[in-house]
C-alpha cells in the first residue's frame, strides 16, 4: 500500500479527517514508525537522549504506581486506537485497573493518563493535534513535558475539554490517579545533573 507520510502537521486542525483509517494503519510495516492522526500519517523521528531519559524516569514512576494499584503503565511504541481516523503512540500511558478492559493487543480507547515529551519534530503535533484528539477521546489527564523549557503542563479533562492545572510547591498530585505524585523540582534537578543546565540561548 502506498501512503503519504508527513513530517509535520499543519499549524491548525484539519477541518475534516484525511483519507486514511485504522485499517490502513494496520496494513503498514513496523518501520518507519508513524501515527495516524485525524486521517493523516505522521512519521515519528528517533528521539534524543534527554527524551529517552525522561521516558525512563517517568515510566519508572508510573510503573511503581501501577504495581500498587493493579493498573498498567506502558511506554511507546504501543498503538492506542482512539477513533477510526486516529491511532497514536504516546510516549507514556497509564490505564487503571477499573478500565483494564481496553487493553488488548493494543489499547482500544482512551487511557486514564497520557504523557507526551516534546521534541522539535513533535511539538506542534503534541500541543495542538494530539491535545485536541485526547480531549475528544476522553483522556482524563494529559502531561505535556517540555525538556527544553524545563516545564510540564498538567491538563485535566472537565468532561469535554482540558484545563491547565498549575502544580503546587514544585509537586504534582494527580487528581485522576491519586497514588501518583511527581516531584517536579527533583525531576528537573536530575535532568540538569545528567544533561547540564538550561541554555540561555
Amino acid at each position: 500500500m502506498s501512503v503519504t507520510l508527513l513530517d509535520q502537521p499543519p499549524p491548525t486542525l484539519h477541518r475534516r479527517p484525511g483519507p486514511y483509517r485504522r485499517t490502513d494503519h494496520a496494513a503498514l510495516p513496523d518501520e518507519p514508525r508513524c501515527e495516524l492522526i485525524y486521517g493523516h500519517f505522521y512519521l515519528s523521528a528517533s528521539p534524543v537522549p534527554i527524551h529517552q531519559y525522561l521516558v525512563l524516569r517517568l515510566g519508572l514512576l508510573l510503573g511503581n504506581v501501577a504495581e500498587q494499584t493493579g493498573g498498567l503503565a506502558l511506554t511507546a511504541p504501543m498503538d492506542v486506537h482512539l477513533a477510526p481516523h486516529s491511532v497514536v503512540q504516546p510516549d507514556l500511558l497509564y490505564v487503571s485497573r477499573a478500565r483494564s478492559g481496553i487493553v488488548r493487543n493494543w489499547i482500544e480507547g482512551a487511557p486514564d493518563l497520557v504523557v507526551e515529551i516534546l521534541s522539535p519534530s513533535t511539538a506542534s503535533r503534541d500541543q495542538v493535534h494530539k491535545l485536541n484528539l485526547y480531549a475528544e477521546a476522553g483522556v482524563a489527564e494529559y502531561w505535556i513535558v517540555d525538556p527544553a523549557g524545563r516545564h510540564i503542563a498538567f491538563l485535566v479533562s472537565d468532561g469535554s475539554a482540558f484545563t491547565v492545572h498549575p502544580p503546587e510547591s514544585g509537586r504534582w498530585q494527580s487528581p485522576v490517579v491519586p497514588e501518583l505524585e511527581l516531584d517536579i523540582d527533583g525531576l528537573w534537578a536530575e535532568v540538569e545533573r545528567k544533561f547540564g543546565p538550561l541554555s540561555d540561548g
